[in-house]
């Protein structure tokens, strides 16, 4: 019997998080991906703390008009960046919670990286 397309991807999610873990240094940055809405949080699984988190349905993404899902994950990635550069934060482990590294995705991390970000 095939898996169904959530349970395909929760093998994969849970095959990436047994490898990946934040820490106070270097956080992770997990995303979450609906068919209508992104969002991103920068956590440190050590304490199990959200430090920094962004997501489409923020003032300053869901002000802007005309823009495709593509072009609202960049506007979340740039916004992660900014607000974690402001904490201080720098580095942070990239975690893709078991999406293909492909469309929104990838442009949601592209724009994080062109931020200031290391992924």
């Amino acid at each position: 019997m095939s898996l169904t397309k959530l349970e395909r991807r929760q093998r994969i999610k849970l095959r990436i998080r047994k490898r990946i873990f934040g820490t106070e240094n270097k956080p992770r940055l997990s995303v979450f991906r609906s068919n209508k809405q992104i969002s991103v949080q920068i956590i440190n699984d050590l304490d199990g703390k959200t430090l920094v988190s962004a997501s489409s349905l923020c003032k300053e993404v869901s002000e802007t008009k005309g823009v495709n899902k593509i072009q609202q994950a960049n506007l979340v990635g740039k916004l992660i960046a900014q607000r974690a550069l402001d904490k201080g934060i720098v580095e942070v482990v990239f975690d893709r919670n078991g999406y293909l590294y492909h469309g929104r995705i990838k442009s949601l991390a592209d724009a994080a990286r062109e931020g200031g970000l290391k992924l």
